[in-house]
């Protein structure tokens, strides 16, 4: 966005009974960074959602990791039973 300024100017009378002339200068100056605000809230942006994705995904991971443990004992809880039931039944055999 361009600011401007505006300055008038009025000239003393000279001797040579000239009416006195207006001068009016005006100087645009541009801004510079509108942009820049921009790019970081676009930068943060992106590193959100990457942070978000990453966490989901070791959270997944992690949630995969524990079910496979617990499948893991009950199987191993389900072989404990089958050895004492196998154990059972020799003794009541004899």
């Amino acid at each position: 966005m361009a600011e401007e300024t505006v300055t008038t100017e009025t000239p003393a009378q000279t001797t040579h009974r000239t009416p006195a002339g207006h001068t009016t200068i005006i100087r645009e100056t541009r801004t510079t960074g509108g942009g820049t605000g921009i790019v970081m809230a676009v930068i943060l942006l992106v590193a959100i959602v990457g942070g978000i994705y990453l966490f989901s995904q070791h959270n997944s991971e992690a949630a995969k990791d524990n079910a496979i443990a617990e499948a893991a004992n009950d199987v191993g809880d389900a072989a404990t039973k089958v050895g004492n039931a196998a154990e059972d039944a020799v003794q009541q055999n004899k």
